[in-house]
This record gives C-alpha cells, sequence and structure tokens, in this order.
C-alpha cells in the first residue's frame, strides 16, 4: 500500500480552515494532524501556501456518451473534471439511446469503469412508460431517477399526469427533475416566431423559456413530491420566483425536497446574450440580473442546497447556427471551482461555503458512502489549490472535447495545481495523468 503525506496544507473542510498534514494509505485518508512524520510515508508533498478542498461532486452533467460521441465523451469529460477540481460526477440519462432500462444503464457503467478519471454515477432515466424499469434500479449503487418534466434534451419529456403521480409515489429513492411547461414554452415560440418568423434573436431566449414556464413546473413537482412523500430534487433553478418553494428550517440530511443552482445562473445574465449570443443558451434559459442575485441569496441562506454544472457540450458548428437551431447547453465541468472562488475574491460567498455546497451538501442529499469531507476514513478525494496564481482560459488549454467555453479569455484569481481521485494523482499543473483509480459512487439507501 503507498503512503502519501501532504504537509502544511490549509485545509478547507467542515467549515473551517486549519493547517494540517494529511497521511492517504492506499485510497484513504488515513491520519489528519497538525504534525505528521514524514518517515510516515513513501513519497511527501509540501502544499505550503496551497488550500486543500474536497473534490468536488458534481450532481449534474451530460457527457454524451453513448450515441453524440462527436460532441463528448466520458473520457475526455471526466479529463476536464478533474482538472477543474471535481473528483467525482453525476451524469444523465438523454444521450443515445436513452438510459431508459437497466440494460442500458449498466452499459454506461461499464464504459465508465474502463475510460473515467473521475468517481461515477449515473442516472435512470424516466419516460412515459417505462415506470416497471425505473422501479427495477437499485438505489445502493444508481444516485437517482431523472425526469425531465419539459422536452429541454431529447425526447424523454414526462407529460403524462398518470405517469408524474406514478414515479412520485412509487419511487423511493431520489427523483431529480428539469422543470420547465412544455405548453408554456410552446404558446411563447409560437408568440415569438409571428413577431419574427424564424429569425428570433437569442435575447428572446429567457423570454419564451419564461419564469412562468420554469414555476409553474417546479411547483407542480414540488406538490407532487410533498403529496407523495417523495425525495424530491429540483435541478437548475433560474428563477427569483422558484427560490420561495423551497425551505431553509430543516438540516439537509432531513430536507425531502431540496434544490441546485448551476454556475452559469450565478454568472451571467440576460446582458450577456449580447456578447456571448447561442453560447449561453442554456434551458432552463440564464435570466435577469435580479433572478441571478436572488439565486446566489437562496444559495447562502440554505433553500437552494447544492452548486453544481449542467455541463453539456455542444460543438462550435452546432452552437454557431440561429436561435431554433442552436442546441441548448455549455461546458463548464472544467471551471466550476474557479469560478466559485472568484465569487471568494469578490466577496460573495466565503470558502467554507462553497466547499459545503459543492463538496459536503451533495454528498450528504444522495448519501453517497464516504466522500465529500477530508475525514479520516474517507476515499482520498481533494484539490489542491493555489489562490494567488491567476489562470487565463484559452482555446489551448480547454479539454473538453468541443473545445470552447463561455469562460474563454476570462482570468480566473486561482488556479488549480493537482487533483486527487482515491488517493491517486490524476492532474498537475495544467497535465493530465491518465491513471484510472476511479470508482462507482456507492450509496446509503438502504
Amino acid at each position: 500500500m503507498k503512503k502519501l503525506l501532504i504537509v502544511n496544507a490549509k485545509i478547507v473542510n467542515e467549515g473551517k480552515i486549519e493547517q494540517k498534514d494529511v497521511l492517504i494509505v492506499d485510497e484513504r485518508f488515513e491520519k489528519i494532524a497538525s504534525q505528521i512524520n514524514a518517515e510516515e510515508a513513501d513519497q511527501v508533498i509540501d502544499a505550503k501556501g496551497k488550500h486543500l478542498f474536497p473534490g468536488l461532486i458534481d450532481d449534474q452533467v451530460h457527457f454524451r456518451e453513448p450515441g453524440l460521441t462527436h460532441k463528448a465523451n466520458i473520457f475526455t469529460e471526466s479529463r476536464a473534471a478533474v482538472a477543474g477540481g471535481v473528483t467525482s460526477f453525476m451524469e444523465m440519462p438523454n444521450t443515445v439511446p436513452n438510459a431508459l432500462t437497466q440494460q442500458l444503464l449498466e452499459d454506461k457503467y461499464r464504459i465508465a469503469e474502463k475510460n473515467s478519471l473521475a468517481n461515477y454515477s449515473f442516472f435512470m432515466g424516466a419516460s412515459n412508460d417505462n415506470i416497471e424499469e425505473v422501479l427495477k434500479t437499485n438505489p445502493e449503487n444508481v444516485c437517482g431517477v431523472k425526469v425531465f418534466m419539459g422536452s429541454s434534451t431529447g425526447n424523454m419529456l414526462v407529460d403524462n399526469e398518470e405517469t408524474l403521480n406514478n414515479i412520485f409515489s412509487k419511487v423511493p429513492m431520489l427523483i431529480a427533475t428539469h422543470c420547465e411547461d412544455e405548453a408554456t414554452i410552446r404558446a411563447n415560440t409560437e408568440k415569438f416566431k409571428a413577431e419574427y418568423g424564424e429569425n428570433v434573436p437569442i435575447e428572446m431566449h429567457p423570454k419564451i423559456r419564461s419564469e412562468e414556464a420554469c414555476y409553474l413546473s417546479s411547483s407542480l413537482a414540488v406538490q407532487l413530491a410533498k403529496k407523495h412523500g417523495s425525495r424530491l430534487h429540483v435541478l437548475h433553478i433560474s428563477t427569483a420566483k422558484e427560490t420561495a418553494l423551497f425551505d431553509n428550517k430543516l438540516p439537509l440530511k432531513d430536507k425531502k425536497i431540496t434544490a441546485e443552482a448551476c454556475i452559469h445562473h450565478l454568472w451571467f445574465s440576460e446582458d450577456d446574450y449580447k456578447t456571448k449570443g447561442t453560447y449561453i443558451k442554456w434551458n432552463p434559459a440564464v435570466k435577469t440580473a435580479h433572478d441571478r442575485e436572488e439565486i446566489m441569496k437562496a444559495v447562502l441562506d440554505n433553500r437552494i442546497d447544492v452548486i453544481a454544472t449542467d455541463h453539456a457540450p455542444h460543438t462550435m458548428e452546432e452552437k454557431q447556427n440561429t436561435y431554433f437551431n442552436a442546441p441548448s447547453g455549455g461546458p463548464l465541468v472544467q471551471h466550476s471551482l474557479l469560478a466559485l472562488l472568484d465569487f471568494y475574491k469578490n466577496g460573495k460567498m466565503t470558502l467554507e461555503q462553497i466547499v459545503q455546497k459543492a463538496a459536503h451538501n451533495p454528498a450528504i442529499l444522495f448519501r453517497i458512502q464516504d466522500r465529500g469531507y477530508i475525514r479520516e476514513g474517507y476515499f482520498a478525494d481533494f484539490v489542491l489549490v493555489d489562490m494567488d496564481a491567476p489562470y487565463q482560459v484559452t482555446k489551448d488549454n480547454i479539454l473538453s472535447k468541443c473545445g470552447w467555453s463561455p469562460f474563454e479569455g476570462h482570468t480566473f484569481n486561482a488556479s488549480i495545481q493537482s487533483t486527487f481521485v482515491n488517493g491517486k494523482m490524476v492532474y498537475e499543473n495544467g497535465g493530465i495523468i491518465e491513471r484510472m483509480s476511479s470508482r462507482r459512487l456507492l450509496f446509503d439507501n438502504n
């Protein structure tokens, strides 16, 4: 068993920042103390002046494999993930074919087992007619069931009232929802087509996929969850109005209804469509600056529980298109921690809050075994960060297969020095170490 010692690190963990040493034996943290004798280790890394964070756990990504690998695949996007300090991810079922059967779901796990540099889990997909397959899902080794309550991506719209009641009443594990009301979106689309024809400006995107569309669907999901006592997790909240659907009265471990905010809804606003165009076209849409600020408030006061990316790459050729023909989504997983650290530098969040929302809370919410913290006995997923080394995003250092980023040209205040997955270094100073040390995530849902 290899013994690795990290000395002099400023550890950000469980609401504190403390300078300590960390001994890793094989895959796990063995000892965390003020000082550990170097003779206990085979290798010593001096992290003086660096911050040590738990590896981020991203609960919403689209890595496009199988079926859409011209955009991305599990290997390329997991490389981008670890380069950004994300050591575990949960991937969505709208691949081709959609992960709507247990066999198709397991096919994705087999691909990840061979090719992922980060720890992984995959959501089981729900449709209008696969409830029997959904109910076969093993809650101990699958993160949850994904329901598209809006036809955002692919052909997985669940709009049948009986089906929704079936899912919310029968599925015992976490149900994650994409919430946009399809009828509202269709009506808005026709309205703007009547005005602009096929040349609808991208600036109309938040008016087509509107606050009303989001709130109608999110409030329905919350209503169904309360009716049936379901575990509901509403993904990518994009409006101020939706934040009122969630409360902060209970500790996260006791909440049955939770919510997620994404980097792009915390960073961009509708003003950015002028310069970024379809490169910031997401579903749900980036909306007003007021929405952005209210989402941040809800993150900080614990109405919104986790921060993720909804990393969803498309090729530049696909994005460089007219409004209706440009797909929604963009690559974010490589830069999520750096974006959060910019929020810290700008006084919007503390380092402790970043770790809580992007590492601790995903582990609590999904009941992940032995991850998300710097704790003795836990898997050694962690990131060393240089808070004083600016990092500019350029085409040359973007690792997502699509080759572009909405952050291109931006200089972040900090940089990722190295990332470790299960005790093994997989990224260092701009270079990927292609070591498959990752594992399938397991969950305490028995």
